[in-house]
Parts: structure tokens; C-alpha cells; sequence
């Protein structure tokens, strides 16, 4: 995945989201009306009007699968603005764009706080943005307010240059863990744990996967006894889980971060970038009776546990 500048031969796949009706109906602007030439215009003056920042998010192979923009960039603020095309959701595209933008934010334009707002009918926006923790703020600008004064029933979003996105203590459940990692000058980082200190288990296997392509989804198990920790040293992976405490996900993309699994869990992983390694050091030698391939089995299991713990 990565941010480029909008081209011409985007204009297929931008008039494909533009039409769907599932995606624009929560939105402001009719975009069903814009025209060929319209969106050509709009591709060509974005590389020309410097109090906005529009960008395609693309995949590895150059395929435009939506856009993420900053607009009104003036005093130390801007808008933020992204949509992805249907084909590119669940697929991490969208928190790429979003991450990617506001490093540009902060990094390239030296902005000191970036806004947004979402309709509140718009409950798929509503999902993403409170699943990565950002949170409704009520301080906005009274210039930023003065453009949506026209618009009813919005939630208002903001990040703060400086803070942290994204950073979370569990997933369903699961302790996220920060490996030990020691940097040397010049020269890289060496990262490391170890079993029954900073791990809570005695590890008897370490496996990883390797060359797989962009957009591959793997796991589709779970595994009744076996602990296990997952780490990312090389690329980008978004990890699924779903065991009692609900259903969540997070993207690994830091060889220093950890997922330690230690319930009966329910895990899908998606491959955001193609050759990512997905590391895991387990608790146990393999056993082909530990594990749970059948969704529908899965969920009985966790079921039977908890009417288990009841009595």
C-alpha cells in the first residue's frame, strides 16, 4: 500500500465509489452528478491548490482503492476527508490512508491539529473511527463549525499533533505487550522476549509465515489449550480475533509490538503488504486435536465455557 498523487487513470475506479449509492448516501455532496470532466478537473487542479492535500491510496501493484485529502490547510488546522471503494474495505486501505495523511499532517505541513466530521446516519464511518479510538470532541474552531453550519446531527473528530492513534492495551480481551527492544546507532534494533518473564508461558515452538501476497487472508482457526503470542517483524498484518469478550481487530506493523492469545480465541489474518512475516512463539509442541477450524463449532465451544464458568 502507499499514498500517491491522483492520476487520470483513477478516474474509472473514483466514478465507481461516486456511484454506489451504499457508500455516498450519508455524505453531503451529490456525487453521482459529477461528471467525466468534472473528476478529471478535480484530479488535475488537486496537484495545483495548495490549501488542500488530495491523495490516492493505492495498492502495491498501483490500483486505486480510494482517497484521503486534507483540505483548508490554514493556521496551524485542516480537514481531514477520506472514502474507499467498497472492493478496498476490510482491507486495511482505509486506516493506511488515515495514518499516512495525518503523518503528512504533522510531519510535511507542520500542522498543529487536523478535524473531521462524519454524519451520524453514516454508521460504517461511525464503526471505524470508534473501533481505532478516536473520540467526539466538542472544541472545534468556529471557522471549521461555520462550513457545516447548513448540516445537522455531526459527530466531530480530532487528532492533536502529538498524540498517540491507535495505541491500545488489549484486543478482545488479549494483552497487547511492547517488546524489549534496544536501538544502536546506525546500525538498527534488536528486539526480544522471553518465556515466563515477559511472556506468562513456557514457549515450546516458534513458527512464522513468510512470502505471502497483499490481500491474502489466513488463520480461519482457533486452538482450545494452546498460548501463543503474535508479533510482526517485517511489514504490515491485520489481526482479527473474536473469543467472549468480543469481536476486534489491530494492525501489526511494529516489530516491537505483541499480541499475547491466551483464551480459546477465533483469528483471521489479512495481509496489508505483500512478503509481511507474521511470527509465532506458542506453548505447546503441535497437535492436530487443539485446534478449531469450524466457526460454527468455535462458537459453541466458547458457549460451553462460559455456561462452564457459571456453575
Amino acid at each position: 500500500m502507499k499514498l500517491r498523487d491522483l492520476e487520470l487513470k483513477d478516474l474509472p475506479l473514483m466514478k465507481e465509489w461516486m456511484q454506489d449509492k451504499s457508500i455516498t448516501s450519508a455524505y453531503r455532496r451529490n456525487f453521482e452528478e459529477l461528471t467525466d470532466n468534472d473528476i478529471t478537473n478535480f484530479i488535475l487542479n488537486s496537484k495545483n491548490d495548495h490549501s488542500t492535500c488530495h491523495c490516492a491510496i493505492v495498492s502495491d501493484i498501483d490500483e486505486y482503492m480510494g482517497t484521503v485529502s486534507l483540505k483548508h490547510i490554514e493556521n496551524g488546522t485542516a480537514e481531514l476527508a477520506i472514502i474507499v471503494r467498497k472492493g478496498a474495505m476490510r482491507r486495511g486501505y482505509a486506516w493506511f490512508g488515515m495514518e499516512e495523511i495525518l503523518d503528512k499532517a504533522f510531519q510535511e505541513y507542520n500542522l498543529d491539529s487536523v478535524y473531521w466530521c462524519v454524519n451520524r446516519a453514516n454508521e460504517r464511518a461511525l464503526r471505524f473511527y470508534d473501533k481505532h479510538s478516536f473520540h467526539e470532541v466538542i472544541d472545534v474552531p468556529n471557522n471549521v463549525l461555520k462550513r457545516y453550519e447548513d448540516m445537522e446531527s455531526l459527530k466531530w473528530y480530532s487528532v492533536l499533533k502529538g498524540d498517540e492513534i491507535n495505541i491500545r492495551d488489549y484486543v478482545a480481551g488479549c494483552k497487547v505487550i511492547h517488546i524489549k527492544t534496544i536501538p544502536t546507532v546506525d546500525s538498527g534494533e534488536l528486539s526480544f522476549f522471553e518465556g515466563t518473564h515477559e511472556v506468562p508461558f513456557e514457549i515450546k515452538r516458534i513458527y512464522y509465515i513468510s512470502k505471502v501476497p497483499e490481500g491474502t487472508r489466513r488463520g480461519f482457526h482457533a486452538h482450545k489449550e494452546l498460548k501463543q503470542v503474535l508479533f510482526c517483524p517485517y511489514g504490515r498484518i491485520q489481526i482479527i480475533l473474536e473469543n467472549k469478550n468480543g469481536r476486534e481487530e489491530i494492525e501489526l506493523s511494529d516489530p516491537s509490538i505483541g499480541i499475547v492469545i491466551e483464551e480459546c480465541t477465533w483469528r483471521e489474518m489479512l495481509w496489508l503488504q505483500k512478503d509481511s512475516v507474521l511470527c509465532v512463539a506458542a506453548s505447546d509442541f503441535y497437535k492436530v486435536e487443539d485446534y478449531i477450524r469450524d466457526y460454527d463449532e468455535f462458537r459453541c465451544f466458547i458457549s460451553s465455557e462460559g455456561k462452564g464458568d457459571e456453575k
